[in-house]
């Protein structure tokens, strides 16, 4: 007979967390959850406080993005719930598998006018995969389990674990072996399925066939874990790869098959695009910046669709082949049927004008590369971090202009999740918790995050979170005084002058980041980067963080590496 232990709901779920191997939790806790807080504490389960819980989301979605393994943060009803709706919305969009455990209201009292009561399931079921509610202790096991099944499953996504305060608290006699968790559930994707086989047979007798294939990746390969793949299968067959901003890293960007970002920052991946005889899509959803709002791929080579979600076939460009499966299983399985069937033309002078096209490119804009010029220039400083950066070193981005400049010339040196940006919902600060979370996820390897100076003001107070957990990163504030891309957006749209709500205050975040306890550096001229960089890498014991002063031309600001003035009509957005 199992043996009973007699504990509250808060520790059996607790108990359950430590089942599923949780690595890292980050929350702010409140009455309802007190029970579970005191079992993390005895069960010495690894959880951080957090001063806002849209940035217990965030760093739980940058810790699950590195690591790979499911990201768990907690909140207590009312306003700690609701808080959580933003980085919800972010993970939800991204496909990352995370649990969030709400406190709720006691059952008897509920609607009541309970302190902090709210409808809050109904405003978080949106934004997340399910809304588990647990109305019976006894279920606690069971229920936990489910939260983590669904999160890694399918199409990743987060998960609220709902707990009404006398649950919580309640005490109940559980069976000991009730906690345990399925090995397959503890990483995402949980399961791995292919596509039909008269299906696969189709897209190989379509690949081997083209002379111009070319392979589109999306952040499906990273959630997927099948950059490897993707890397294997290109250079094996001479595919071309071009990528999103989340898909960066499907192939090392230092591969002369790597075809860069396309959509509406492509450097050369659009060109190559229009003269594609066929278009491989793997795990991109096709959305707006992907496709330069939709009319990228309106017209021309027949598209193959691979993607674990059957609802993104057709919903903004119609496949000629649908791929329903998981992408690096089923890259593994067509790679294997392709060997059986001999290419029609031989691709390496196709493949040699993908290297020598961005070759030609990055001469192109060497000048701005390496520009002298003070303020300090964004295609400097993305020049500076790719010098600098060791090749697992990994880079956050904030939402707005971080993402684009990084997106745009930041370089994975490996095929690999090394370019984190929150792409899912773009929302602005990102940048302090996502640092947090990658550093707490990839100790020892080098990570740098990239935020505006409006993105560090939204998260600021998470520095004292880092701090408090001794955890080393360099935060490169691009400081230009704005909220920089509303700014350069009136200045394209209404002339120069007409700016309205989009300055800031002039603040050195290096003295900021000292009476925070970080390490803080200010950085005005271009020539002074890489010292400081080097001086951040050497900090062990705490946050660095990089004031860079950059341009205050709203002229120059938006992302582009040679800076030119995009034509727009309004109703039209730039990034």
């Amino acid at each position: 007979m199992s043996e009973k232990l007699e504990i509250t709901g808060g520790e059996a779920i607790a108990r359950m967390f430590a089942a599923h191997d949780v690595g890292l939790m980050f929350g702010m806790g409140g009455f309802q959850l007190l029970p579970f807080y005191d079992a993390v504490r005895r069960l010495n389960l690894n959880h951080h406080l957090i001063n806002d819980e849209r940035c217990a989301v965030f760093a739980a979605d940058a810790y699950t993005k590195v690591s790979g393994r499911p990201g768990v943060c907690d909140a207590t009803l009312g306003p700690g719930a609701t808080n959580l709706v933003t980085g919800l919305a972010e993970a939800f969009n991204a496909g990352t598998p995370l649990v969030a455990l709400v406190g709720d209201s006691h059952r008897l009292h509920s609607w009541k006018n309970m302190t902090q009561e709210a409808r809050q399931l109904e405003v978080l079921r949106p934004v997340v995969k399910d809304v588990l509610r647990i109305e019976m202790i006894e279920r606690i096991p069971e229920l936990v389990r489910r939260a983590f099944a669904v999160a890694t499953s399918g199409r990743p996504g987060p998960v609220v674990l709902d707990v009404p305060e006398d649950i919580a608290h309640a005490v109940h006699a559980f069976d000991a072996d009730a906690f345990y968790a399925s090995a397959n559930t503890r990483r995402a994707p949980a399961l791995r399925c292919r596509p039909d086989a008269d299906d696969l047979a189709q897209a190989a007798s379509m690949l081997a066939g083209a002379a111009r294939p070319l392979m589109l990746c999306g952040g499906g390969v990273h959630i997927s874990d099948a950059a490897s793949a993707v890397q294997a299968f290109a250079q094996r067959f001479n595919i071309p790869v071009a990528h999103t901003m989340s898909g960066k890293g499907a192939i090392a960007c230092s591969d002369p098959l790597n075809a860069g970002l396309f959509g509406r920052y492509s450097r050369i991946a659009n060109d190559f695009i229009a003269k594609a005889d066929c278009l491989f899509v793997v795990g991109c959803k096709l959305g707006e910046v992907a496709t330069r709002r939709y009319e990228l791929l309106s017209a021309g080579a027949p598209v193959i669709h691979l993607d674990i979600v059957a609802e993104e076939f057709d919903r903004t460009t119609t496949p000629a082949l649908r791929l329903w499966g998981d992408a690096r299983a089923t890259l593994q399985e067509l790679a294997e049927r392709m060997a059986d069937q001999p290419l029609q033309t031989d691709r390496q002078a196709y493949a040699d004008e993908v290297g020598q096209a961005m070759h030609t490119w990055r001469e192109s804009v060497q000048g701005k590369l390496t520009s002298p010029d003070s303020p300090i220039g964004m295609a400097r400083l993305m020049h500076e971090i790719n010098a600098t950066l060791p090749e697992d070193g990994i880079l956050v981005a904030d939402g707005g202009f971080a993402a684009h400049w990084g997106g745009l010339l930041f370089d994975t040196k490996r095929a690999g999740r090394g370019f984190v940006p929150d792409r899912g919902f773009a929302s602005i600060g990102y940048g302090i918790p996502g640092a947090i979370g990658a550093a707490a996820a990839a100790p020892g390897r080098q990570v740098i995050s990239l935020t505006g100076d409006g993105g560090c003001n939204m998260s600021l107070g998470e520095l004292e979170t880092a701090v408090r957990m001794g955890l080393a990163f360099t935060l490169v504030v691009v400081n230009n005084a704005a909220s920089g891309y509303i700014k350069a957006l009136q200045h394209l749209m209404y002339g120069s002058g007409s700016y309205q709500s989009s300055d800031l205050v002039e603040t050195n975040y290096a003295n900021v980041a000292r009476a925070l306890g970080c390490n803080g550096i200010r950085v005005e001229d271009p020539a002074d980067i890489q010292a400081a960089l080097a001086r951040a890498y050497a900090c062990k014991d705490r946050p660095t963080i990089l004031d860079v002063v950059v341009t205050r031309d709203p002229a120059h600001m938006l992302p582009g590496v040679d800076s030119r003035a995009a034509k727009i009509k309004p109703g039209d957005r730039i990034a």
